[in-house]
């Protein structure tokens, strides 16, 4: 910090002439220091800084999101910035994202398991085998459940993610684990969607998706249903990768004092944040929202 900027921050309990007699610079110096405009540097420097926080930072109640660690952080944000037209350097960013104090989350491991499998019912084929890609909406949808501890205790999220987009299509949230839980967050999906008969749902083999109500459900509408193996990860990625941005971004910092207030908190995050505001750097650093207005545009175009 300069001698001028130290002056400037502790006029408050000292006076300038004090100051500057300490630090040995001259009172008509600092004055023209003071009433100088700031720099081009700076200036270029406040701008950056803004766009910064405006692709890292996004306003969801009163916090920003960050969810990699600090080096990934600046080489998303120069990545990002140059996605809008921006041109900088990563040290830049750096300097510039240390200065405010943007710093990123670490993600935690999953601890608890939310399904079981029941060794009586049978499991659907694994029509996806780790393939999660999909060349429009509603051709592939995922599924899990995750918890969320309160001070009343656990809740339970069930949601079904758009692999082409991301996007949450359905969700439910309850006290408890019964399949009603699952079916709730998949009648959400098809009544926002309305799918054409043949998309895939993909799940792990927990008893609520292996259920004959649940399988009954998929199969009133045409939708197939395909189920990854027993205690792999990597067969249901699409889903274990939002649990991990939920608990990230929201669940691990923030206390809820009841499972009403978690339900409010939950359902802004996903409606106000993750489906329209949250940016992905695999959908051209889009949020899930805009990438499928802009797909269905290019279609309607082409």
């Amino acid at each position: 910090m300069s001698a001028y900027k130290l002056i400037d921050a502790e006029r408050a309990g000292f006076p300038a002439s004090v100051l500057c007699s300490v630090l040995g610079v001259s009172r008509s110096g600092y004055y023209a220091w003071k009433e100088r405009p700031p720099s081009r540097r700076s200036r270029q420097d406040a701008a950056l800084t803004d766009k910064i926080r405006e692709i890292r930072s996004p306003n969801f109640v009163g916090s920003g999101f960050l969810n990699d660690p600090p080096m990934v952080l600046q080489g998303f944000s120069c990545r990002a910035l140059r996605s809008i037209g921006v041109r900088c350097g990563r040290k830049r960013v750096a300097r510039l994202m240390r200065k405010e104090g943007l710093q990123g989350c670490i993600r935690g491991r999953r601890k608890s398991t939310t399904s079981r499998n029941k060794h009586a019912a049978v499991p659907a084929e694994d029509l996806v085998r780790r393939d999660f890609t999909a060349t429009a909406p509603d051709r592939l949808w995922t599924a899990d459940i995750t918890y969320v501890n309160t001070e009343e205790g656990f809740l339970y999220l069930a949601f079904v993610p758009d692999v082409h987009s991301g996007r949450l299509v359905g969700w439910a949230m309850a006290t408890h684990l019964r399949t009603e839980l699952v079916v709730d967050a998949l009648q959400m999906a098809i009544r926002r969607r309305k799918p054409a008969p043949g998309l895939i749902h993909h799940s792990d083999r927990g008893v609520q998706y292996t259920a004959l109500s649940f399988g009954k459900r998929l199969q009133e509408v045409g939708i197939v249903p395909s189920m990854g193996r027993v205690g792999s990860a990597l067969d249901n990625a699409i889903s274990e990768s939002f649990v991990a941005t939920l608990k990230a971004e929201l669940v691990s910092r923030t206390r809820f004092p009841s499972r009403r207030v978690a339900k409010t908190v939950i359902f802004e995050y996903i409606e106000g944040f993750y489906n329209r505001r949250r940016i992905h750097s695999s959908l051209g650093y889009r949020s899930p929202v805009s990438f499928e207005e802009d797909t269905m545009r290019e279609a309607s175009a082409a």
